[in-house]
């Protein structure tokens, strides 16, 4: 099957309307695909009305709803909490098998896309009773298009569900595969939360520019545009990013007197030493909501 049938062929299930589910209807419905080839479970009852108000889409309160159409190509995307993932996922377990009765033929058994971290692809298996799952790592830049999701599968899931799964992450921005499952907790400590720690730097740059005296709308500004020009710039050159800071610091000049503190602070074994507390944290949430 080709890549425009598979996707034509698709339907997605969003175990979860939330804000990420949100991002990747509006990313592939914007791509090409239809209102009809998606299916969302919300048993929130405000958040269930607003996504049939913007989408017109088909939206269930329970997991009991669900009918898969087992010719159809079915992605069940479940975004949920960590903490939820093993009561829904054994709720779930029935519906990703085709009654007895059931005379389609062939049968294509259903793709699981995960994006909630921390959960191991041995846990979801054992939960759903079913393979075919693949692990995601997004990133809340997908709200805006512009974000960055890791990936893992291993080799039972098969190319057809292993394009689907790009398809549907690449909706929001980008996606990449990783080799090793243990690595989709490395992605989650540089990209996954990576964008709070963006943040924090952008509040430290402003608080700094206004306590130079800068009034805080000049300050924002400053701060917002020049990590934005910056990232472009890094972005759009073949070159690393050492070379560029390079570039920017003379000898002797304010750039290399703010970089000297940050060397005497140490500032990028500290930050080494965050994104490996979110990585070890990553993997003992695996641990911890893996016993269920």
């Amino acid at each position: 099957m080709n890549t425009t049938s598979m996707n034509q062929n698709a339907h997605i299930t969003f175990i979860g309307g939330g804000n990420m589910g949100r991002a990747l209807i509006s990313g592939l419905l914007a791509s090409g695909f239809r209102i009809g080839q998606f299916s969302v479970v919300e048993a929130n009852a405000v958040t269930n009305q607003k996504l049939q108000q913007d989408f017109g889409i088909q939206v269930m309160n329970t997991l009991d709803q669900i009918a898969f159409d087992f010719s159809k190509n079915n992605v069940v995307v479940m975004a949920v909490k960590p903490q939820d993932f093993s009561l829904v996922a054994k709720t779930l377990r029935a519906k990703l098998k085709p009654s007895p009765t059931s005379l389609v033929t062939p049968v294509i058994a259903p793709l699981v896309l995960s994006i909630a971290a921390g959960i191991q692809l041995q846990d979801m298996r054992r939960w759903l009773d079913h393979d075919c799952c693949v692990r995601a790592m997004p990133n809340t830049p997908a709200l805006i298009g512009k974000g960055i999701t890791g990936l893992f599968a291993d080799a039972s899931v098969g190319a057809t569900n292993h394009a689907l799964a790009e398809t549907i992450c690449n909706a929001v921005g980008q996606a990449v595969w990783v080799k090793e499952e243990r690595l989709i907790d490395a992605v989650t400590a540089v990209s996954g939360s990576g964008p709070a720690y963006v943040f924090a730097f952008l509040e430290a740059l402003q608080a700094s520019g206004e306590k130079l005296g800068l009034d805080a709308i000049t300050a924002r500004k400053l701060a917002y545009a020049t990590l934005e020009g910056a990232s472009e710039l890094a972005h759009n050159s073949d070159e690393p990013a050492s070379i560029l800071r390079e570039r920017v610091t003379s000898k002797g000049g304010t750039t290399a007197a703010a970089l000297d503190v940050l060397k005497q602070l140490d500032w990028q074994g500290t930050l080494e030493k965050a994104i490996h507390a979110a990585d070890q944290r990553s993997q003992a949430m695996g641990n911890e909501f893996g016993r269920g």
